[in-house]
């Protein structure tokens, strides 16, 4: 009577989808001095302490001891209308068809950056590279395919610059990244709680429903820590014209914790010869004697793991002085997505409950398997072009336009993450308020098309499970306004 648990990590993999300034769930938010250019010239700039992340080699362009430090709110919204979906006996699922998943999030990060000597530089830095975060209502019509998802990767980075000659810089970074997350959604036995009260209870012959059945949920959990590396080339071979590349690589967790499963059907052939329980047929509900309802196991819990990859990614970025007061900025991101293929939840329980079922050849067909998603995310590009006016001495203006390829195909679009190809517009200012002190803020809009989403279950074979579905219509927005402290020792 299990089913698959089709939990979409996609993941652990913030924002049901809308991630500010981001492509997947890769987040960009740590450095509000970038914001204002779309991140445009992002690593080629000579900005602020917040280098240590965007390109760690631009670090021996800045003078002195520097620290940085602000906050990013974001504040996303996707729409979901004309949704529908059907249990694994193909019923049609009641629920909520329309409704909207908001999310208001502060994201921090901080930065120090110092010399060593006229050739060496150093710092360290605290930001957020990846996240997800979304939450359907729990009578959303496809909380059998999407409840929670949470997901959160913090880091903190060292990170060394050389100067090779007047022209040219190296710089690497060596980052503890550690990855958190937790994923849930109901449980659907075979449509035991769409054939309603009165169908079964005509089945059994008795009054026997148990509505504890439509509350069955599942959450996994987990966390790991693992290490990264940041690479970087800055350099200004013609006066004015500033170059970066950038190198992130991929990080590699496996993610352990707990599956847990509440309100399971406990079927005949499990209680066979108990006195406590009156089996019908060895494949349906046994009847619990004690309560004269179907039988369910109020909680489950089993050992599991994911695997998880950050993906790698890669950057160019140029940062041309036109005038004094006017320059002009452009970067081209590439990120590794392909390593994405599948979400598998394995089980590492030495007394394993939930996996008993779940991996039998009618379910996921593969040993030690609780869940299987397939993803095959694809490489993806970002481009991004701004511009920086120098508007009076303590007064710096910036705006860009951002354009982010979507990973995911239409195939494979799921209700935790319901994405499309983005464009963002950003303004944002720099305020020098004394020698020592500056404010950077900066604000962004998201623009996206409608998304359209036709999700089924499968095996690890990838062949469909089943007759559950789910289909539903989606449009997202979202904002984003930060501000960043600056100050110079």
């Amino acid at each position: 009577m299990f089913r698959k648990t089709a939990v979409s990590l996609a993941v652990i993999c913030s924002l049901c989808g809308v991630s500010a300034h981001a492509e997947g769930y890769k987040l960009f938010e740590q450095s509000v001095s970038s914001i204002g250019n779309a991140y445009a010239g992002r690593g080629a700039q000579v900005t602020d302490a917040s280098l240590v992340y965007s390109n760690p080699a631009a670090l021996t362009e800045l003078d002195g001891a520097q620290l940085s430090g602000g906050l990013n709110l974001i504040s996303a919204k996707t729409n979901y209308r004309n949704a529908t979906a059907q249990s694994a006996n193909g019923q049609s699922v009641v629920g909520r068809s329309e409704g909207a998943n908001s999310l208001n999030e502060l994201v921090p990060f901080v930065f120090y950056a110092n010399k060593m000597s006229e050739k060496l530089s150093w710092g360290i830095g605290f930001y957020v590279p990846f996240g997800l975060s979304s939450d359907y209502n729990d009578d959303f019509v496809g909380r059998y395919f999407a409840d929670e998802t949470a997901v959160q990767v913090l880091s903190l980075q060292p990170a060394l610059a050389y100067k090779l000659n007047d022209k040219w810089s190296l710089g690497a970074g060596i980052s503890l990244n550690h990855a958190e997350g937790t994923l849930s959604k109901f449980k659907d036995h075979s449509g035991l709680c769409e054939l309603g009260e009165a169908t079964t209870n005509a089945m059994f012959g008795m009054p026997v429903y148990n509505d504890a059945y439509c509350n069955s949920h599942y959450e996994v959990e987990g966390d790991d820590i693992a290490f990264g590396y940041t690479l970087g080339i800055h350099g200004e071979p013609v006066k004015g014209t500033r170059l970066a590349l950038t190198w992130h690589s991929a990080v590699r967790y496996t993610l352990k914790g707990d599956s847990i499963i509440t309100n399971t059907p406990i079927t005949g052939a499990n209680v066979a010869g108990n006195p406590n329980f009156a089996v019908v047929a060895p494949n349906l509900p046994a009847i619990d004697l004690r309560s004269g309802k179907l039988a369910a196991n109020d909680r489950l819990v089993e050992a599991s793991q994911l695997d998880l990859t950050t993906p790698a990614s890669a950057a160019f970025s140029l940062d041309q002085q036109i005038t004094t007061a006017l320059s002009v900025q452009f970067s081209a991101a590439w990120t590794q997505w392909s390593e994405f293929q599948s979400i598998d939840i394995v089980s590492n329980d030495i007394n394993p409950s939930i996996s008993l079922n779940t991996q039998l050849p009618p379910n996921l067909n593969s040993e030690g398997y609780i869940g299987y998603i397939p993803e095959y995310w694809q490489n993806s590009w970002s481009f991004a072009l701004g511009t920086t006016y120098v508007y009076q001495a303590d007064l710096t203006l910036k705006a860009g336009v951002a354009y982010d390829e979507n990973p995911i195909g239409q195939s494979h679009k799921t209700a935790r993450i319901p994405t499309d190809h983005r464009v963002w517009l950003t303004v944002g200012a720099n305020w020098q308020l004394s020698n020592t002190l500056s404010l950077d803020f900066a604000y962004g809009y998201l623009f996206t098309g409608d998304i359209s989403v036709n999700e089924r279950e499968y095996n690890v074979q990838d062949q469909p499970l089943y007759n559950s579905g789910f289909q539903g219509q989606y449009s997202n927005k979202g904002q984003l306004l930060a501000i960043q402290a600056n100050y110079s020792f």
